[in-house]
């Protein structure tokens, strides 16, 4: 069996979004936003969410305040914060995200933010009951 760590598999990651481990507590997602890309404008009410950036440059935009964001950092959002995170370098920007407990559906793919955005729409990305 091949020992991978949370990096590369987020590295090698082709997608937007995918969900990699649901539990009933909380969920583990790797992202993938594209230069000029950013996750969008966006509040979980009842979710913390904390994430880990792998690779690239962006920036944190929180509660209105804006930090730069790169290799390494770690960013924790809490519930009902505005946030939106945008890719602002000439790479992918590259991560990985917990959300607690879980904010999207078990095993989803989102190959684009206007995949993921139409199944966010359409009720197909609801996390598990």
């Amino acid at each position: 069996m091949e020992h991978l760590t949370i990096a590369t598999v987020a590295e090698t990651n082709p997608d937007f979004r995918r969900v990699l481990w649901t539990g009933e507590h909380s969920q583990l997602v790797i992202m993938t936003i594209p230069p000029d890309g950013e996750i969008g404008q966006e509040v979980h009410p009842d979710t913390d969410q904390i994430l880990t950036f792998v690779s690239g440059v962006g920036e944190a935009r929180i509660n209105g305040e804006t930090q730069e964001v790169a290799q390494g950092d770690l960013v924790c959002v809490p519930a009902g914060a505005e946030h939106n995170f945008v890719n602002t370098g000439p790479n992918p920007l590259v991560l990985y995200t917990v959300y607690g407990p879980p904010e999207h559906a078990d095993g989803a793919v989102h190959h684009t933010k206007e995949e993921a955005d139409e199944a966010e729409e359409s009720g197909q990305d609801e996390p598990p009951a």
